[in-house]
């Protein structure tokens, strides 16, 4: 360990980490996030199905509490981890069907617009 608590790299020389500056390592980093952040709203999603089971009331309480701006907000903030978690599986689909291509920056830009804009999209039309 050096000073800062790190593992140093090899020979004892500080890891070089600016890889992560690149879009494409950012790219991978968002799509693993995303997934992580979908597969904790995953149970939220089961329980609020859960309130369908107890009856109307029960769920229309829960609706009723959704229309709150931060709630707005955060299903915003859903739809873009759902956007860019889909486009970014397509994009790894095409790397693994048909090798890598130049252009792959291209692509991560495009996708995380595009998955901006639906999520953009969903909080106007909310």
């Amino acid at each position: 360990m050096n000073a800062l608590g790190a593992a140093p790299g090899r020979a004892g020389r500080p890891r070089n980490t600016a890889y992560r500056r690149d879009a494409l390592w950012s790219a991978a980093f968002v799509h693993r996030m995303s997934g992580i952040a979908l597969a904790v709203f995953l149970p939220f999603h089961f329980a609020v199905l859960g309130l369908a089971l107890r009856g109307a009331p029960a769920l229309d309480g829960f609706l009723a509490w959704t229309q709150q701006p931060l709630v707005k907000l955060a299903e915003a903030l859903l739809v873009f981890c759902l956007a860019v978690h889909l486009l970014g599986g397509l994009r790894i689909v095409m790397i693994e069907t048909r090798g890598w291509r130049p252009g792959q920056r291209r692509l991560v830009m495009a996708s995380v617009g595009l998955a901006a804009l639906a999520g953009t999209a969903f909080l106007i039309g909310a």
